[in-house]
């Protein structure tokens, strides 16, 4: 059984521990408060552009554009999200897997010369560059300072070379933002752009709340939902839109734009999903300290009773004897 002293210095350090994985849940809420925020500030750009190319789409079905054409699959990019540091969970991990895999596969039908990784992030730059993948640059940065210039400057390179014939295919791999507590890892074509599909998909997040708790997040869905049936309000959009020159040349102009939306969407996703697996991961830790900590105080008490208990033995002992 260990001594008194040793379950103190035990003591001392699991506290220790516990101060620093409370203050870096503390910092990650923050974190992602922030990257809500930022979602929140994209979200009514993303409704006007998708309303417009619903709108589009109903009016005119057979406009095509060269970004939305599909062709034979001979080289591939994959554009993979992660996080530049660690302490977050299976967050990097499973992106790191889903992006393994997604090499095997293709490189199977393709080729490994023929699959190119796109990182941003550090830890999914150094694990493709260890694994021997085709790494095109290091955009580590743009995790710790994202901005929508630079995943414009991202989209223009891809569709520069898309439409030159240098890669027939773009996916995107990424963590997708649903609540603190929800976080969806997520591999979707990026190039060709499958518009209908893009404009159908899952939009749902919850951008008000950093409770991870399944039965909290529950709750204040269906909270949510119910204000929203009593609060919504009939607003007229005027769909009659003038198109000129034609609606491919104006398809044109949209398609990129929608493709600079995806990636920096996908960059806020991914940012926003990791603050919040280190929030989860941070008050795991916090609460497996505090369980240590009751059995250490216990085990404590327990070698304290029972030395005291030893000692007046010994005392009654002895006056006996004397």
């Amino acid at each position: 059984m260990p001594s008194l002293k040793e379950i103190k210095g035990r003591i001392a350090s699991v506290n220790s521990t516990r101060k620093i994985t409370s203050a870096m849940k503390m910092v990650a809420s923050s974190k992602l408060h922030h990257a809500q925020v930022a979602i929140q500030n994209m979200l009514p750009y993303e409704t006007m552009l998708e309303h417009i190319l619903k709108s589009f789409l109903a009016a005119e079905v057979g406009a095509q554009t060269i970004y939305d054409q599909e062709r034979p699959v001979k080289r591939v990019a994959l554009v993979v999200f992660s996080s530049n540091s660690s302490l977050c969970g299976g967050f990097n991990s499973n992106v790191i897997k889903m992006m393994t895999n997604a090499v095997k596969e293709l490189s199977e039908h393709l080729g490994a010369e023929n699959v190119e990784i796109y990182p941003i992030g550090r830890k999914v730059t150094e694990k493709a560059r260890k694994l021997g993948y085709i790494v095109n640059g290091d955009r580590s940065e743009m995790i710790d300072h994202p901005n929508a210039k630079q995943c414009i400057e991202l989209a223009m390179e891809l569709g520069k070379r898309f439409a030159n014939g240098e890669i027939d295919r773009v996916e995107l791999i990424y963590h997708h933002f649903k609540s603190a507590g929800s976080q969806i890892l997520t591999n979707k074509t990026f190039l060709p752009i499958d518009v209908e599909s893009e404009l159908e998909r899952d939009h749902e997040r919850d951008l008000t709340s950093n409770v991870v708790t399944k039965k909290a997040q529950d709750y204040l869905k269906k909270n949510r939902r119910q204000r929203k049936i009593e609060n919504e309000e009939v607003k007229p959009l005027n769909d009659n839109f003038i198109v000129e020159p034609d609606m491919t040349t104006v398809l044109t102009q949209l398609l990129p734009k929608l493709a600079h939306l995806m990636v920096y969407t996908a960059l806020l996703d991914s940012i926003a999903s990791e603050h919040a697996a280190r929030m989860v991961a941070m008050q795991t830790a916090t609460d497996n300290a505090d369980e240590l900590l009751r059995q250490l105080n216990l085990q404590y008490n327990k070698s304290r009773q029972q030395a005291i208990t030893s000692e007046l033995l010994d005392i009654v002992g002895g006056s006996v004897n004397n």
